[in-house]
């Protein structure tokens, strides 16, 4: 069996805090490796580098009350999650 990961490997969301609890394959059935924000129906929902991203996160953050400070923090080891190792 697969271990589940705690966190999502795409932006590093512990998948605790997501409100769906995971993403959806495109069959609907659950996926373990991603959170409901970054993947669903089998599809990720960002189409862009990692910098790119790793941008686009840190303002959703800052917007939804996170200071910059970690903002930054949270985000900076997105290279490393499994989705941006393979680009």
């Amino acid at each position: 069996m697969k271990k589940q990961n705690k966190v999502c490997q795409s932006c590093g969301m512990p998948l605790s805090k997501d409100p769906q609890g995971c993403g959806t394959n495109a069959d609907g059935s659950a996926n373990h490796d991603y959170c409901s924000y970054c993947y669903k129906d089998g599809k990720f929902l960002f189409d862009g580098s990692v910098l790119e991203f790793q941008e686009f996160c840190r303002k959703m953050m800052v917007e939804s009350g996170h200071s910059k400070v970690m903002a930054w923090l949270f985000t900076r080891g997105m290279k490393r999650l499994a989705r941006w190792k393979k680009s």
